[in-house]
């Protein structure tokens, strides 16, 4: 049986670039693959230490060789993507030249002002297969001479309802209290302080769940002690009972590559206001209908009388054009003209 490796600073958790890279392997998996996953924290097959975000030593070229010796395909989740470990995706580039190799992007350097100066990735081989997240980025990647192919983000459309009453007993949260989603990591482009404004306005209670991360910690901590709202500050792990509990989901970002929230809430039937980036305008060209935090009239008229045609018609997109079925055939057309297929 082929062998699939997927490699990345981290895996197995909670955050974005986890939760795909999971999905694939689920799906590469089911393709064929008997698949490892190498990284230097998380719950993972190989454990190489030097991987992993601000490790700047990087790993010992001769332990990641020895992890993916045996692997016949290795797709590498954003690590010679963006640098928060230059020294690693060193490592990794060049242990991987000229072998079978896909290169999935969701944060390149130039998306973000603070690593706009670095132009040494995405690293690049002609072997490889180059993957992005969405169209801006391929446009973008073109103007820099790399192919890239599209797949989006993919979810388990039907996956059943969740459990209301249970989420929100665990919560503490009574059933008539309007109850904002914010299901995201605590760091400055996810606008948390514009969640908050909009959990105020609607006079509901806040629901964080992801920890500070990027030295956010003491903004964070100041933010929510100063919130003229209940707020709720409790990691949860992406379940159908999230969104069963929330009455909104809010998602003021002020950059995203993708943006999973807006999509899942939309599989799971719930209004959603979501920022102005620039890959939620390129989702939203699907035909979603999201609320803008710019008119919190709309969604106040919307939570006293539902939308229930809205409702239908972004669950309807979601399943269409963002399932895993629709993940798993671009994989496999992507895999089949590349020789890679097992």
């Amino acid at each position: 049986m082929a062998r699939g490796a997927i490699v990345s600073f981290r895996l197995g958790l909670s955050d974005g670039v986890s939760i795909v890279a999971r999905l694939w392997q689920e799906m590469l998996t089911d393709i064929g693959f008997e698949m490892v996953t190498v990284a230097a924290e998380g719950p993972v097959d190989r454990l190489v230490p030097g991987l992993g975000i601000g490790q700047l030593d990087g790993p010992d070229p001769d332990e990641f060789a020895a992890a993916v010796a045996d692997v016949d395909l290795v797709v590498v989740e954003n690590l010679c993507t963006i640098p928060l470990n230059l020294p690693a995706a060193r490592t990794v580039a060049r242990t991987l030249a000229g072998r079978p190799a896909i290169l999935h992007h969701h944060d390149p350097p130039w998306q973000r002002e603070r690593f706009a100066s670095v132009t040494e990735l995405p690293a690049h081989d002609p072997r490889w297969r180059h993957v992005v997240i969405n169209r801006l980025t391929a446009e973008q990647f073109a103007q820099r001479g790399l192919e890239a192919t599209v797949i989006y983000n993919g979810f388990d459309t039907h996956r059943p309802e969740g459990d209301r009453a249970a989420m929100r007993k665990s919560l503490g949260v009574a059933d008539d209290v309007l109850l904002v989603a914010h299901p995201v990591r605590a760091i400055p482009r996810k606008n948390i302080p514009v969640a908050i404004a909009i959990a105020e306005e609607l006079e509901g209670a806040y629901w964080l769940m992801g920890q500070a991360e990027e030295g956010y910690d003491a903004t964070l901590v100041q933010l929510l002690a100063s919130a003229r709202c209940p707020v709720i500050h409790r990691p949860v792990a992406r379940t159908p009972d999230i969104y069963a509990a929330a009455d909104l989901v809010v998602f003021p970002s002020m950059w995203e590559g993708f943006g999973n929230p807006p999509v899942e809430a939309a599989i799971w039937r719930r209004p959603c206001v979501v920022g102005s980036y620039p890959v939620a305008d390129e989702l939203a060209e699907f035909g979603f209908r999201w609320f803008s935090p710019d008119r919190l009239d709309e969604v106040r008229s919307f939570l006293d009388c539902p939308d229930t045609e809205l409702l239908d018609q972004n669950q309807a997109i979601a399943q269409r054009h963002f399932s895993l079925e629709r993940v798993r055939a671009d994989l496999v057309a992507l895999l089949d003209d590349a020789g890679w297929l097992p």
